[in-house]
């Protein structure tokens, strides 16, 4: 059990140093982030969309 909280933790160590360098090479930007948050409110709420609710932020 022990070895697997080690490969999570390893994991998302990796995970976020991926997200900070990407960030700071403007691989990640608060668009896409944006974007990416309106696609998850699709996802998850689907059902508002088929009401004809819009779910884009911002803009």
């Amino acid at each position: 059990m022990a070895r697997w909280r080690w490969r999570a933790l390893i994991l998302l160590v990796y995970v976020v140093i991926g997200i900070y360098v990407g960030w700071v090479y403007h691989y990640i930007t608060p668009g896409l982030l944006r974007d990416l948050a309106e696609a998850l409110l699709a996802v998850f709420l689907w059902f508002l969309v088929l009401l004809g609710i819009d779910l884009h932020i911002g803009g």
